[in-house]
C-alpha cells in the first residue's frame, strides 16, 4: 500500500471515529500517524531524474507576499494592477505556468509580490505543480489567498486544507509548549494550567509513535493533540494570511457585506479597480514592518525597513552580514531611548522611526 492510500485510509478512519473521551487516545495516535505519512510525502524523491526549470525566485525587497488561489480568480490581473510587471491574463485556466515576481512600492518600502500558478485540489500530493507552489509560499512573509466571490466558501475551505496538510498554519501563533528530547530519564510531563485536550497518557502515546521515549514536555497553554504534533515535527510555518474576495461586482450587496465582515477578509474587484487602496493598507498592517533611519556622522541617512527583527543585532546583519562582528556601539535617536542620542549595544530594542548611527571598531 502506497503513502497516498495510507493517508486516505487514516483520514477515513478519523472521519468515522466518534469524538468522545473514550476515543481521544485512538484519535491522537491516528493524527500522529497521519502527520508522519504527510511528512514522508513531502520529502524529495531519492531517484535521480532530469532536473526541470527552476521555480523559485530570489528574495528581494523589504518583504515578500505570495498570491495563492485557484486558476482564473484574478491573481495575474491583481499583479498587473499593483506593480509595473505585466502578467499574462486570459479567460482560460492555467494562464500563469511559472512564478512571476513584481514589486509594490508603498510608504517607501519595496514589497515583493509573487504571482504563483493556480493550484488545484490535491496540490499537496503534487498535482498541477502544487508542491512547487506551496514550497514558494512557505518562504513568504504574508500569504494573500485570492478567492472568487461568486464561488462561495468552497475555494477557501479547499485551499486551507491543502496548506494545512503541508505544514502551513494560517493566522495562528506557535503553540506555547516546551519540548526537548533527552537521552534518558523517561518522560517528564508538566503543565502550568489545567488541560482539557491533552493528558500525560496521550502525550506519551504520541511520542512513542515518533520513537521518542525520553523527553521534557511543558504545556504553557491548553493545546490540542494536533498542536502538540506540530511542536514535535518542528517544521511548521506560522504566517498571517489575508483572504481577498475578487469579482465582488458580480454578486449582491448583501453577499459583499457578509464577506467583508469575515475576519482577515477584504473584498475587491480587479475588473473595476474597487477597494484596492484599502487592501494595500491591510497588507501593510499584516506585514508589520518598522521603519528605521540610518545615518553617517554629519550626513543625512537612508531608510531601512525591518520585519519583526527589533534587536539591534539583526538590524546590523540586515545592513551587512559582517557589521555585527565589527560593531563597537551605536547612537540612537527616537522613542526607544531615555534621552537622545543614547549610546547602546547590540541587545537594544529599536522602535518605529528611530534614527541609528553605528560606530565600528
Amino acid at each position: 500500500m502506497g503513502i497516498l492510500e495510507k493517508i486516505a485510509e487514516i483520514e477515513r478512519e478519523i472521519s468515522r471515529t466518534q469524538k468522545n473521551k473514550a476515543t481521544e487516545y485512538h484519535l491522537g495516535l491516528l493524527k500522529a500517524k497521519l502527520a508522519k505519512y504527510r511528512a514522508q510525502l513531502l520529502e524529495p524523491s531519492k531517484s535521480a531524474g532530469a532536473k526541470g526549470e527552476g521555480f523559485d525566485v530570489m528574495k528581494s525587497g523589504d518583504a515578500r507576499v505570495a498570491l495563492i488561489g485557484f486558476p482564473s480568480v484574478g491573481k495575474s490581473t491583481f499583479l498587473s494592477l499593483m506593480t509595473s510587471t505585466e502578467s499574462e491574463a486570459a479567460s482560460y485556466e492555467f494562464t500563469t505556468l511559472t512564478c512571476i515576481p513584481g514589486v509594490i512600492e508603498y510608504k517607501g518600502a519595496n514589497i515583493q509580490l509573487l504571482d504563483l500558478p493556480g493550484i488545484i485540489e490535491g496540490a499537496a500530493q503534487g498535482k498541477g505543480r502544487g508542491r512547487q507552489v506551496i514550497a514558494v509560499a512557505r518562504t513568504a512573509d504574508v500569504v494573500i489567498m485570492m478567492l472568487d466571490a461568486t464561488k462561495g466558501e468552497v475555494q477557501r475551505e479547499l485551499l486551507e486544507k491543502e496548506l494545512e496538510s503541508v505544514g502551513i498554519r494560517l493566522n495562528r501563533c506557535k503553540p506555547n509548549i516546551y519540548f526537548k528530547p533527552k537521552k534518558g530519564g523517561g518522560l517528564s510531563f508538566n503543565s502550568t494550567l489545567p488541560l482539557t485536550y491533552c493528558s500525560e497518557k496521550l502525550v506519551q502515546l504520541i511520542l512513542h509513535e515518533y520513537k521518542i521515549f525520553n523527553a521534557e514536555v511543558l504545556f504553557r497553554e491548553d493545546c490540542t493533540p494536533d498542536e502538540f504534533i506540530d511542536v514535535i515535527v518542528g517544521n511548521r510555518v506560522y504566517m498571517p494570511c489575508l483572504y481577498v474576495y475578487n469579482k465582488v461586482d458580480q454578486i449582491s450587496i448583501e453577499e459583499v457585506d457578509r464577506l467583508a465582515r469575515r475576519p482577515n477578509s477584504v473584498v475587491i474587484s480587479c475588473g473595476m479597480k474597487l477597494n484596492l487602496d484599502y487592501l494595500l493598507e491591510q497588507l501593510w498592517e499584516y506585514l508589520a514592518l518598522i521603519c528605521l533611519y540610518t545615518k553617517k556622522r554629519g550626513v543625512q541617512g537612508s531608510v531601512l525597513f525591518l520585519k519583526f527583527t527589533l534587536l539591534l543585532f539583526f538590524q546590523c546583519h540586515r545592513i551587512h552580514r559582517t557589521l555585527a562582528s565589527q560593531f563597537k556601539y551605536a547612537l540612537v535617536w527616537g522613542t526607544s531611548t531615555k534621552y537622545s542620542p543614547q549610546r547602546v549595544g547590540l541587545t537594544h530594542v529599536m522602535e518605529h522611526e528611530d534614527v541609528i548611527q553605528i560606530v565600528k571598531k
